[in-house]
């Protein structure tokens, strides 16, 4: 089959016969993938295994393009999440995934029910899963590549492609990507909507496309429709075409959806049911199969019309770029535009037929195409073509263990982390690398020193009207802070992108966010999606708890330590003194410029950091005093494992002994009680929790390595170093009770958890204090019940 030249950047191209071919095979593969997960395989457990034929069906043309036609290999694409079979079976014709996967759909070891970066055994950009966060990736990872290219020197130059479906566009953080500054002038994104008209649940109502098209292009988007296929096109240009185009493109979606479930003369009738006579009259004499396949024709099946879109888009190179391509859910299959078959799974019968149609047999069904096929030559061609060089090995940049962070007065940690970053933006190799980010709230969270020192990220040199004496608020394309509208959810998919831009960019950044600590709640979703797609980022949420005591309960956070130390992929850290903050923050940036090294804390740690922190100021002489107790050799390392004796109250025989186990902001409450449980002669030790999460993780990887093995669990070594294993323990909080109340197990003595498990209120610090029983007297009071409690 003769190839012919064509300026995509991709070199020769087969023409549009060759590539429907190749998408029949596609087609046919990943409706196969699923059918053999569901029923080729016995799970066992009476669970339904699942999976998205239909989904997968409406973007194989789409897909197939894009893959066999127009993408390059620096090009980085997000698939959304149902159309995973479609990207397998594509991985798997280009030679990029063994054949002995193809059965493992949803198997445990297998292909991931949606695309994953880190668990797929094949090449997956972005992961994909939640919607909406899929096609917003791709947008920040350009943002990312913006940043890079500046900071660093041109990259290859990369597209930035995000497939999803029209019923992903309800979700809120779409419009929050895209209508962020952060994001504009972006021409290498193009983002191509499955416009199938169908959610889970149902046709998706009215004609949608209107306002998403009036969104797009408010938010300075391009925006092409690949509505008509080609014989729908030619139609229009006949006489009473223009009246049948308009009487399509007035058809709500439910009732042009509700076609494809009928027979040709059922479509007739519904078609021309109240159509104009002109409509009518246009269909004269047409055989009834002829019009069903007619006015069903729709360009997102046409692969000609959908390399002019992508060819469109590339054209545009000052702004993002969104392809509607209009197709049909199930598309070639005999489920094909039904109301419900988002989940729907053909019977064995219909795979049968299927197999027949496609020419194949159960011998050759798994087959890759004959590579003296212009098929199988063409793969070839393409596979070379998209084929990327392994990653070289980086050297680790020279982060310091410590900035030497000192403070004769009393200190916030969130004071101590603004002024250890202005340190690091001044060590040669390190500064560089750091890049801050912030929703509208970097100021008010202690990044104005190192904006001063380094500047706010702009693609051009802006000039700046309102000088500010205290905050230089410069924006050029040298400056390290990337600044971002009020949107969580856009800090998060931010830092996970500037935390893989050493995958998508060949670039490794320290990325460092900030935000208020409530509002982690409202990035969450986002932040999951960073950490499950193995991104490496610091983040601190500042201010933290009712410790914000005059803002009032909707800016308290209470359960913000309980997500840290549960989110996979993220160590939690709250610490209470600036040194730690300083320690903590050094060893958290060299783990992520050096990922996968072990050290003192015996495991290693990829993903995110994430601080909480407060604006609170407390004493630094007490820490002091620990450093000249124990040494700072000693104390910076239990710091790092997550515990260390703040107070040794020593040994007294016969006298009682009480832990008292503190984060953050309480301290100044734990040491006073213990003060005066000494007064009454009882001895308290006073254990500063730098990271319940470190702590967690060592006593559960002990646990487990003495169940899988059958023998005695140890106790882990951070836990002996800093606890009394015989004394009854009080936890202390400025968080949920819950997040501390496991030491007791851990430790195998009473506990009694303090910490705050209801809404707070405005007010002073000793106001909320005293409601949520975290004055010194209440951990007075809950020592004395922990005592009696042995």
């Amino acid at each position: 089959m003769p190839l012919h030249e064509v300026t995509n950047g991709a070199g020769a191209q087969p023409d549009s016969k060759l590539l429907a071919e190749v998408a029949q095979r596609v087609l046919w593969l990943s409706t196969r993938i699923v059918d053999a997960a569901n029923h080729d395989r016995a799970t066992g457990d009476g669970v339904k295994v699942g999976g998205h034929q239909a989904s997968s069906a409406s973007l194989v043309t789409a897909m197939t393009a894009l893959y066999f036609a127009h993408l390059d290999a620096p090009d980085r694409i997000s698939v959304k999440p149902h159309a995973s079979p479609v990207l397998h079976a594509i991985n798997y014709l280009l030679g990029n995934l063994d054949r002995s996967y193809l059965p493992t759909l949803r198997a445990f070891g297998g292909l991931q029910s949606y695309p994953s970066r880190t668990k797929d055994p094949d090449p997956v950009d972005f992961s994909t899963g939640s919607v909406g966060l899929g096609p917003a990736a791709p947008l920040f990872a350009a943002v990312a590549r913006r940043y890079v290219d500046a900071h660093f020197g041109a990259r290859p130059a990369s597209r930035f492609i995000a497939l999803l479906g029209d019923a992903e566009l309800d979700e809120g953080n779409i419009w929050e990507a895209i209508a962020d500054p952060a994001t504009q002038g972006l021409g290498n994104v193009m983002w191509i909507v499955d416009f199938n008209r169908q959610s889970l649940d149902r046709v998706v109502p009215g004609i949608r496309i209107q306002q998403w098209r009036s969104q797009f292009q408010a938010a300075g988007w391009h925006v092409v429709e690949v509505k008509y296929g080609p014989r729908l096109t030619a139609a229009y240009a006949q006489p009473g075409g223009a009246a049948l185009e308009a009487w399509i493109d007035a058809m709500p979606n439910e009732r042009y959806q509700s076609l494809f479930g009928l027979d040709p003369a059922g479509v007739r009738e519904r078609f021309l049911d109240g159509a104009p006579a002109e409509v009518v009259g246009f269909f004269d004499g047409m055989p009834d199969a002829d019009l069903a396949s007619l006015v069903t024709d729709l360009g997102g099946h046409d692969v000609e019309a959908m390399l002019a879109a992508y060819r469109a888009c590339d054209a545009e190179t000052d702004r993002p770029s969104v392809v509607f391509a209009y197709t049909v859910k199930g598309w070639g299959l005999p489920l094909a535009g039904n109301p419900r078959n988002h989940s729907a799974l053909l019977s064995t019968e219909q795979v049968g037929e299927l197999r027949t149609r496609m020419g194949l047999t159960a011998e050759t069904e798994w087959d890759r195409f004959d590579p003296t096929t212009a098929a199988g030559q063409w793969a070839g061609v393409r596979a070379e073509h998209l084929r990327r060089d392994p990653a070289q090995e980086r050297q680790p940049l020279p982060v310091p263990a410590a900035t030497a962070l000192k403070s004769a007065k009393p200190m916030s940690t969130q004071e101590a982390f603004g002024r250890i970053l202005v340190s690091l933006s001044r060590v040669d190799g390190v500064g560089d690398h750091i890049v801050t980010t912030a929703p509208d709230v970097a100021t008010s969270t202690n990044l104005a020193g190192f904006i001063n020192r380094t500047g706010v990220f702009h693609p051009e040199e802006k000039v700046s009207w309102s000088p500010d004496p205290l905050v230089k608020w410069t924006e050029s394309p040298a400056g390290q802070h990337i600044e971002l509208g009020i949107s969580e959810m856009n800090l998060f998919l931010n830092l996970g992108m500037l935390g893989l831009a050493w995958d998508h960019s060949d670039q490794l950044l320290l990325p460092v966010g900030t935000l208020y600590d409530p509002f982690v709640l409202r990035g969450l979703d986002a932040y999951v999606y960073a950490a499950y797609s193995g991104s490496r980022f610091v983040v601190a949420g500042t201010p933290s708890g009712v410790t914000l005591a005059p803002e009032g309960g909707a800016h308290q956070s209470t359960i913000t330590a309980s997500v840290g130390i549960e989110l996979p992929n993220t160590t939690l850290l709250e610490p209470a003194y600036g040194a730690c903050v300083d320690w903590l923050l050094c060893h958290a940036l060299a783990r992520i410029a050096d990922p996968g090294k072990g050290d003192a804390l015996g495991k290693t740690e990829d993903g995110s950091y994430y601080f909480r922190l407060t604006t609170r100021p407390i004493d630094q002489a007490p820490f002091e005093a620990a450093r000249e107790r124990l040494g700072e050799a000693t104390l910076r390392r239990q710091v790092l494992a997550g515990a260390y004796r703040l107070v040794d109250a020593g040994e007294t025989h016969g006298a009682p002994v009480v832990q008292l186990a503190a984060s953050g902001a309480v301290m100044p409450e734990v040491l006073t009680a213990a003060a005066e449980l000494a007064d009454e002669g009882i001895l308290a030790h006073v254990i500063d929790l730098t990271s319940a999460d470190r702590l967690y993780a060592a006593w559960q990887r002990t646990l487990r390595q003495g169940i899988r093995t059958a023998t005695t669990p140890s106790i882990p070594g951070a836990l002996r170093a800093a606890f009394d294993m015989r004394a009854p323990v009080v936890t202390v909080h400025d968080a949920s009770s819950h997040a501390l109340a496991w030491l007791g197990s851990a430790l195998g003595v009473p506990c009694v958890p303090l910490g705050v498990d209801s809404f707070g209120q405005s007010g002073t610090v000793a106001d909320l204090y005293e409601a949520h029983d975290l004055t010194s007297g209440s951990i007075v009071n809950a020592a004395l019940a922990a005592l009696a409690l042995r």
